[in-house]
């Protein structure tokens, strides 16, 4: 979780001067951030900083948007690992004991990949749409103008896609199993009349 999820770059002046000069550079983990300030509104400065109480003293839609999404990641890990516990416990329990079933693998894995999903949009919504990165920037130093906010989103944030991806394929295959025994078992259960006429002699 401390993989870097974004770097949010902005053109820099000193408050009310209009020359854009330097940078300021927001690196975004979960927890953690760097601010790196290049002549923004002097010299350089390198801040490690913790994002809760950073943003719990800036704007406030930032901080419900980031806590909401780490608590969805944390429901996504719950999840998995629920899948993961109930599949282990399903393949060396009796057969005919099972817990839950496959359907409290799909279940887990839907929950999984919707959460997952859904913290895809508020993270990226967060830092793109909000003043997140501007409020964090004047939060060290108010006296500057910021501008021309860009974002790339880093491989904490792309790490989430082939997860949303791996849970959807799980659920493809119990969908696919399930679908399979509900076929045989229709099979096996076929009225007497769709029978042979010789097999319905004896």
């Amino acid at each position: 979780m401390s993989t870097q999820w974004a770097i949010m770059t902005m053109e820099c002046a000193r408050g009310g001067s209009g020359l854009y000069n330097g940078t300021a550079t927001v690196t975004l983990e979960l927890f953690e951030g760097l601010m790196d300030r290049v002549s923004c509104p002097t010299f350089g400065a390198e801040t490690d900083f913790e994002v809760f109480p950073k943003l719990s003293g800036t704007g406030i839609a930032s901080l419900v948007l980031h806590a909401l999404s780490l608590c969805l990641l944390c429901l996504c890990l719950l999840c998995s690992a629920g899948s993961i516990l109930i599949s282990l416990y399903n393949s060396v329990s009796n057969p005919y004991e099972t817990y839950m079933g496959p359907i409290g693998v799909y279940v887990c894995s839907s929950i999984s990949t919707c959460l997952s999903v859904l913290v895809l949009i508020l993270f990226v919504v967060n830092v793109n749409l909000t003043s997140m990165a501007e409020e964090l920037v004047m939060s060290f130093n108010e006296d500057v103008d910021l501008k021309n906010k860009s974002v790339e989103m880093q491989v904490g944030y792309y790490l989430l896609i082939p997860y949303a991806v791996l849970s959807l394929l799980a659920l493809s295959l119990i969908y696919m199993y399930d679908h399979a025994a509900y076929t045989q078992r229709r099979e096996q259960q076929r009225p007497t009349e769709d029978a042979p006429k010789e097999i319905m002699m004896y």
